[in-house]
């Protein structure tokens, strides 16, 4: 079975206004102090409010989730000590005009000389998940495979309605946010490894990105490790809903690399029709229709998301995650995704009510 990888970003505020505080060194620091996180379990984002997290490579879900169990317990601490609290809402609620401190790295600075207002104003976190693949060769070929279903993603995980002080609309808000930036939404088809990384090169030269890291399509290959990254779900409230998505993206791309493998035939789809499935999954989440884009039509959310499990259920079951995601899955339809219960928090008991919301669910067992 193919071993995988998390990241999870946070995003740290402060308690009274629920405005991004700009203490993650001070956080840091004293994560650094615990006997219970590793130095490399820590990195600093692009803003100083901000921290991200990254599992080590694990062979099954419940090695993950207790990587990340651990982390959030001693993040919470951590944020508490430096006079803030941590949150894993994918976009802050409220934010403040000018310009936010920025990680001491050259490479930030870089990237707000060239694209400053949309640094400025990057108040989004992702998560992000590392599947293992034999090579690169099938890895861009498994990556067109899972392009049809990338947009159900970022429905399943939608948790950023908010966006200065108000309700966005958009279920992931993030997802038309990180829109922006030069690579972006759905990769495109390639032809090989050769092609992949000759588009990428050819980004590069011509000053559209500064380096392979904003190569920000929703799937990228990895130039770390022999992964596919896939960057199109928000960062979660709960652990439990962020194993759900973990587990979906690995039996996607064991799937997509057993198809490769046996020779199997793969479609292609129009690139406006992914965009716009994108947008659709981002404005409406799990609450409506989504696009079954390999029809090209608008199908109830529910039927879609069993189309996808459907679609992976063999690799679910060889991984033994089958349990964990179709009872995960029910629970989202249940109770709904973050942004649902961000949106009935803040409805309920505006920002204290929110704070509760994303303090609690940080550590909730």
């Amino acid at each position: 079975m193919a071993t995988i990888g998390i990241e999870e970003e946070y995003l740290l505020l402060d308690p009274a206004s629920l405005n991004p505080a700009m203490v993650s060194a001070d956080v840091s620091g004293f994560l650094h102090g615990t006997d219970q996180v590793r130095d490399e379990d820590v990195q600093r984002e692009m803003l100083s409010c901000q921290l991200e997290t990254s599992t080590p490579v694990c062979n099954t879900l419940d090695e993950a989730e207790e990587a990340l169990r651990r982390f959030r317990k001693e993040l919470s601490a951590a944020a508490i000590k430096a006079g803030a609290r941590a949150s894993s809402s994918s976009t802050a609620p409220r934010t403040e005009r000018g310009n936010p401190e920025l990680t001491d790295k050259q490479r930030y600075y870089d990237l707000k000389e060239d694209a400053q207002e949309i640094v400025t104003d990057q108040y989004v976190n992702g998560l992000h998940v590392h599947v293992s693949i034999p090579d690169r060769e099938t890895g861009v070929l498994a990556m067109n495979r899972i392009r049809p279903w990338l947009p159900v993603l970022i429905a399943m995980s939608a948790n950023s309605p908010l966006w200065h002080d108000h309700d966005t609309g958009f279920a992931s808000w993030r997802s038309i946010h990180f829109r922006r930036w030069p690579l972006q939404g759905c990769p495109p088809e390639f032809a090989d490894a050769a092609d992949y990384d000759r588009r990428v090169r050819r980004m590069v030269g011509i000053g559209s990105i500064i380096d392979t890291g904003l190569v920000t399509w929703l799937a990228r290959l990895s130039e770390t490790y022999p992964t596919i990254e896939v960057r199109a779900a928000d960062s979660q409230l709960e652990v439990r809903d962020t194993m759900v998505l973990a587990g979906v993206i690995r039996a996607l791309i064991v799937t997509a690399v057993d198809e490769v493998q046996t020779h199997q035939p793969c479609g292609s789809v129009e690139p406006e029709l992914l965009e716009g499935a994108v947008w659709h999954s981002a404005r409406y989440g799990l609450s409506g229709n989504l696009v079954l884009v390999r029809e090209g039509t608008l199908q109830p959310a529910r039927m879609v998301v069993e189309s996808l499990l459907e679609h992976i259920g063999p690799a679910l079951d060889e991984s033994g995650d089958a349990h964990t995601v179709k009872s995960g899955v029910e629970r989202l339809f249940a109770s709904g995704t973050g942004s649902v219960r961000q949106l009935e928090a803040m409805n309920r008991g505006g920002l204290p009510a929110l704070l509760d919301l994303y303090t609690t669910s940080l550590t909730v067992d």
